[in-house]
């Protein structure tokens, strides 16, 4: 049976992908803030609930302690904020800024660190984040957005590292654009529902090779400049 272990669980995007593996027969750890959260409980399947504040590193390690001995086959780092406060020129917050890169950037690296070994001991050995196009330096046309761009810029670079350090042990570490997807993060408006998101990354992760390590990676497939 595959394992997957993802953040934020409880909603958007999170509980997409709880849905769609626990139905697929994977054994899903499930981390949220809110792990009691109505919609993760009512998910059918091999779903173990666990309460985490991806902030909060000391819980962040003693998880991969209680979970030591685990193969972990898909890690996702999937929680993440819009850092919306700072993202005009001229109401740059330096709180907003840094909760922003704590959760988007830091957090990401430091599930990662902890759960290395888990993932280096599965079948298949993919370390995933969600980041977004609007963390592409070569397709930032529009400005804007500041602490959420470099937010994701900061993952991005950091998940290329991560993608260098662990290739000699085999491990394919990417990140994935959702889409603009209509979550309360995206909006009402974004033309992509969550389900076809999701449906779209799994596919891709499905998909993915060794030899696809340090990429970044669209919901449909396609590849993004850095």
């Amino acid at each position: 049976m595959p394992t997957i272990l993802l953040t934020g669980a409880s909603r958007g995007l999170g509980i997409e992908f709880v849905k769609h593996y626990a139905a697929a027969g994977w054994r899903v750890h499930a981390c949220a803030r809110d792990a009691d959260a109505p919609a993760l409980k009512a998910v059918k399947g091999d779903v173990q609930r666990h309460k985490l504040d991806v902030t909060d590193f000391a819980a962040t390690a003693k998880l991969a302690s209680a979970l030591k001995g685990e193969a972990i086959d898909v890690l996702l780092a999937n929680a993440g904020i819009s850092g919306s406060e700072a993202g005009e020129l001229g109401k740059v917050d330096a709180d907003v800024w840094l909760e922003t890169f704590r959760v988007n950037a830091l957090a990401p690296v430091k599930l990662a660190e902890v759960f290395v070994d888990h993932v280096a001991a599965s079948q298949r050995k993919a370390m995933l984040a969600i980041s977004s196009r609007l963390g592409s330096i070569g397709l930032n046309h529009e400005g804007g957005r500041y602490a959420y761009r470099a937010s994701k810029a900061a993952l991005n670079m950091a998940w290329k590292s991560l993608a260098t350090d662990t290739k000699g042990r085999g491990l394919t570490c990417v990140v994935l654009h959702p889409g603009w997807v209509s979550t309360d993060m995206g909006g009402a408006a974004a033309p992509v529902t969550p389900p076809n998101s999701v449906a779209g990354m799994t596919k891709v992760i499905e998909g993915l090779k060794p030899s696809d390590t340090g990429g970044f990676i669209n919901y449909d497939g396609a590849r993004f400049e850095w």
